[in-house]
């Protein structure tokens, strides 16, 4: 499905990325882990085609990750992307307008679910309230591809649990998440495999369940041991 061939990106000197090969097949849903710097959401921005590498690619379905893939490709970045003078619901018909897999009914119920009123502005939004609508329209697409990118940054405990429910919901045998996060409590509630990065580089990746046995710890417990 999704292919990273020796993908390798480097600011100035140093290696964002380096060598990544690794495949992500529909079905699951992925931990991709690593502390600050291990390059994460480089590869996150690579494969949703907003940057091209300067060795090696992503593909989808044997397409190079760019224009071709963006349609089937849904990229949550961590920075706010929605215009302040916005309300939620010019945010719903810039959605509607822009992408054909956008589910209105879908993110209609999310809404409901975390309590939030269409007329609200976009600005009156806090961090973790923001947080939510990014989710939102984010799994609010019907697409092959979702990379989430620290989904869970500034959302309190309670709500994290309608958060990930709302990606169960959207999980698909002919689609794959990827999650970036460093709550790894969070993360290891729902995925089924992990991807460890360091400095730019793959050093672990594997089914969640084998990972506990091969290395007879959690996932919170390897985490401490690969990058302590």
């Amino acid at each position: 499905m999704l292919e990273s061939n020796h993908v390798t990106k480097k600011y100035r000197r140093k290696a964002a990325n380096d060598d990544l090969t690794f495949s992500i097949e529909p079905g699951h849903i992925y931990g991709l882990l690593g502390p600050n710097g291990s390059g994460k959401s480089t590869w996150m921005k690579i494969a949703s085609g907003l940057i091209v590498p300067d060795r090696g690619e992503v593909t989808l379905d044997g397409v190079r990750a760019g224009r071709q893939t963006k349609a089937h490709t849904v990229y949550m970045a961590t920075e706010d992307y929605f215009f302040n003078y916005m309300k939620i619901r010019d945010v719903r018909r810039y959605y509607e307008d822009f992408f054909d897999d956008f589910e209105t009914p879908m993110f209609l119920k999310q809404l409901e679910e975390m309590e939030f009123d269409e007329d609200t502005k976009v600005a009156s939004l806090s961090s973790g309230m923001m947080a939510k609508l990014k989710i939102a329209v984010t799994m609010s697409r019907r697409a092959r591809v979702y990379l989430l990118d620290e989904p869970f940054n500034g959302i309190d405990l309670l709500a994290r649990d309608t958060v990930v429910k709302t990606i169960l919901e959207r999980m698909s045998d002919d689609s794959a998440i990827i999650i970036s996060s460093h709550l790894i409590e969070e993360l290891e509630k729902i995925v089924d495999t992990c991807i460890f990065l360091k400095d730019g580089r793959l050093i672990l990746m594997g089914e969640i369940e084998e990972i506990r046995q091969q290395q007879g710890c959690s996932l919170i417990e390897l985490y401490k041991k690969l990058y302590a």
